[in-house]
């Protein structure tokens, strides 16, 4: 037997991490000197959050250390159980560094279990895309290395795209120079960023004004041969639910209002990179 795990940095919302048996790890944030670990909206005040960081808040996230990968896995070990933890992706954080020690200690005090991790190579809901899928694998009995095999696979599909609002965000975390966020601010250019290969966040176009963003989120989907019949498509938006909604309907325009959809708000670890104003879409595409 083992136990499924996965981190607040994925995003399902609380409920369905609740309602898929899901063991979560919690990532941190600072806001105005004061940590906080996400719960996955469960109690999280996102309207304060936000209303700080327009006002020029500054929050900051951190790896979690090896004691706190410990404390989460011990009693699994300890109770006899192996562990399989959905992780984002490991090219974003130094998170994993910890994990790693934490790991190897562990074996050695736990020869006869089993601990796996499974880089997602994502982020937001393009790793919790891949959790949720897992997890109904995982609640119809599948092994670790079935597991493998089929995360690997939605891995390859899974399509992220997102476009922010103010580029000093993405200028903070050294995503992009200061010269390009500086003529991008005054062009009103906003730089499209994907999740690429290796899972690493890359400038993969640019979009000059928020009314073309959703005409190009539908490009991409038809470049990408999105497969809305068999799988959901996450819409998440960061304090800006005007180009959410509108996101949202133009989608059920295109595709019909059976599309299966999810739709929320980003989190504040997320949302610390990102910025208020950012819009995504995560989808799986068939090429």
């Amino acid at each position: 037997m083992y136990k499924l795990f996965c981190d607040t940095n994925c995003e399902l919302w609380y409920t369905e991490a609740e309602a898929l048996g899901l063991n979560v790890i919690r990532m941190p944030y600072v806001l105005d000197g004061q940590e906080y670990y996400y719960d996955l909206g469960k109690e999280t005040d996102f309207a304060h959050f936000y209303k700080r960081m327009r006002e020029g808040s500054v929050p900051t996230t951190s790896a979690i250390n090896e004691q706190n990968y410990t404390d989460y896995f011990e009693p699994v070990l300890a109770a006899g159980e192996d562990i399989y933890y959905i992780t984002f992706s490991h090219k974003l954080s130094a998170t994993f560094e910890s994990m790693d020690r934490a790991i190897a200690a562990l074996k050695e005090k736990y020869p006869e279990r089993e601990i796996r991790t499974f880089d997602t190579k994502s982020i937001s809901l393009g790793a919790g895309f891949q959790v949720r899928l897992a997890a109904e694998k995982y609640n119809a009995g599948a092994t670790m290395d079935e597991l493998d095999e089929f995360l690997t696979e939605v891995r390859a599909h899974t399509k992220v795209y997102f476009i922010v609002d103010n580029l000093v965000y993405l200028k903070r975390g050294g995503r992009i120079s200061a010269m390009t966020a500086a003529f991008g601010t005054l062009l009103g250019i906003k730089p499209l960023i994907s999740v690429v290969e290796d899972g690493s966040l890359k400038s993969v176009g640019k979009v000059k004004g928020a009314k073309r963003v959703v005409s190009e989120f539908l490009r991409l989907m038809e470049q990408h041969g999105c497969d809305v019949k068999g799988h959901r498509v996450e819409v998440l938006q960061a304090d800006c639910p005007e180009m959410g909604d509108a996101l949202v309907s133009a989608l059920k325009e295109q595709f019909g209002e059976g599309i299966q959809l999810d739709y929320q708000i980003v989190g504040p670890v997320i949302a610390s990179h990102c910025g208020p104003g950012t819009l995504g879409i995560i989808f799986y595409g068939n090429r």
